[in-house]
């Protein structure tokens, strides 16, 4: 780094994104990108006449879109606030509402952690139970910043609404933000929450369940007031921080909930296949509600099993952190990718189970 860094993000720890490699194709089971593109419609949407219009700066109002997500998912057009991927949301809610301290499972996003230390925020690690589960009851009565990411990553572990509801209800003089970037696969999402409790931010994306990873669109529901917070830090960094192409990309997406929807059924169906067979290998699994799963091989370290079906052309995710580091992270891939993927785990493992 240069002399001329400020000195407090000299020992910054910056996230570390899963791995893009461009050396040879891949099987990519590593960034939790889906297996299946967008559909026609949404590929349509950003036509030649489109990349015409490139010239002009896009709305920062996303007036068209916004309305749009407000009317698919019943709520009102001031309790929504759209963003370049949900990551930007994370950072500003950090920025606006760590104060206080910033409370969080030891294990999960890892950017959390990078948002705290980037702000100077004093932040508490709260330890998952030894099967991963996290404890609500350590969340309540915190009144300050309470982040938590539901489906859990990398666990794909959830929490009911019911738990989620007491933590919010438990800190009414601080932010509770709700990480549901794998929500569609299976778990409930808090948003219809928003109209009961003033302190709750429910953030998602259309990285994931709608294939729109390369797009970068974070969306979040809050109270006016929250929107409102938020829409002032927007505005005092990046105004056009969601450009032309991309919010015409999530009109059109939000047109093919069905289409979408079965995405998410197949994913979830193939998750469950793969489950059961990384079992039947004796892996240590997750009961996963997202489009991932969290094993633990029985023979070999997670980084050697990384290794070498890297070595065979497949990525999964990798983690240093000593708790988890027998972990691997598994996007859920095509049934296809996933045949390959354990056919090669059985190879590697070979007759040591």
């Amino acid at each position: 780094m240069s002399r001329f860094l400020n000195e407090r993000l000299s020992a910054l720890e910056a996230y570390v994104p899963g791995e893009q490699p461009g050396d040879k194709k891949y099987i990519k089971l590593n960034t939790n990108e889906s297996p299946y593109p967008p559909p026609q419609s949404v590929i349509n949407a950003v036509g030649e006449k489109e990349l015409a219009e490139l010239r002009l700066y896009s709305d920062p109002e996303c007036r068209v879109l916004r309305t749009a997500l407000a009317e698919a998912y019943g709520v009102r057009r001031e309790n929504v606030f759209l963003s370049n991927g949900s990551d930007e949301i994370l950072n500003f809610a950090f920025m606006a509402y760590g104060g206080r301290g910033a409370v969080f499972p030891d294990i999960t996003y890892g950017f959390y952690s990078v948002f705290a230390q980037l702000y100077g925020i004093q932040a508490e690690t709260v330890p998952l139970k030894s099967d991963f589960t996290l404890d609500a009851g350590a969340f309540c009565g915190r009144n300050s910043l309470v982040v938590i990411a539901n489906p859990n990553a990398p666990t794909g572990l959830t929490l009911s609404l019911v738990e989620i509801e007491k933590i919010v209800s438990s800190n009414p003089d601080g932010i509770v933000l709700i990480d549901e970037a794998y929500i569609d696969f299976g778990a409930e999402s808090a948003y219809r929450l928003i109209g009961k409790y003033d302190n709750l931010l429910v953030v998602q994306t259309f990285s994931k369940s709608r294939s729109l990873a390369g797009a970068r669109l974070g969306f979040a529901f809050a109270d006016g007031r929250i929107i409102n917070d938020l829409e002032k830090i927007k505005y005092s960094t990046n105004p056009y921080n969601i450009n032309r192409l991309t919010q015409l990309a999530g009109v059109a997406a939000l047109k093919e909930a069905e289409y979408f929807n079965k995405n998410c059924k197949k994913i979830a169906e193939t998750r469950g296949y793969v489950k059961k067979e990384l079992e039947k290998m004796n892996f240590s699994v997750t009961d996963s509600k997202a489009n991932f799963l969290f094993a633990k091989c029985p023979v070999i370290g997670g980084r050697e099993l990384y290794l070498r079906l890297k070595e065979r052309g497949i990525l999964i995710r990798h983690f240093e952190k000593e708790r988890i580091s027998d972990y691997s992270r598994i996007t859920v891939g095509s049934r296809d990718e996933m045949e390959e993927f354990l056919r090669a785990v059985r190879e590697i493992i070979g007759g040591r189970v």
